[in-house]
């Protein structure tokens, strides 16, 4: 149940917040250079990391989530358990993979 509420947050969160983001992020690349430093400088701040980190966490886990009830709706995975197992590793892998790419953007591709 828990995984059901989260993807349907994470749908809402990424919509919302993930389209304001890409809409800024956009409106600074055709406003130029001086507003994309603007746009790049609140990015790179640690309230916007955190907020793309989000926004990358909620991405996996709604991916993953997704994954999960579209191999449900085929009918398979419905046992209590292995529907449990599943929801369990939709987080681990959400958060395993947020966790890498932030590595790798953050520190490895430097």
């Amino acid at each position: 149940m828990t995984a059901s509420i989260v993807h349907r947050i994470t749908g809402g969160g990424l919509a919302i917040v993930g389209l304001a983001v890409l809409t800024w992020w956009l409106t600074a690349l055709a406003g130029g250079s001086e507003t994309y430093a603007g746009f790049a400088k609140v990015a790179g701040s640690i309230p916007g990391k955190i907020v793309l980190i989000g926004l990358t966490w909620a991405f996996f886990q709604h991916l993953f989530s997704g994954i999960r009830h579209l191999v449900m709706d085929t009918g398979a995975a419905l046992e209590v358990r292995t529907s449990n197992t599943a929801a369990v590793v939709t987080f681990i892998a959400s958060v395993l993979l947020t966790a890498a790419l932030w590595w790798y953007l953050l520190g490895a591709a430097k």
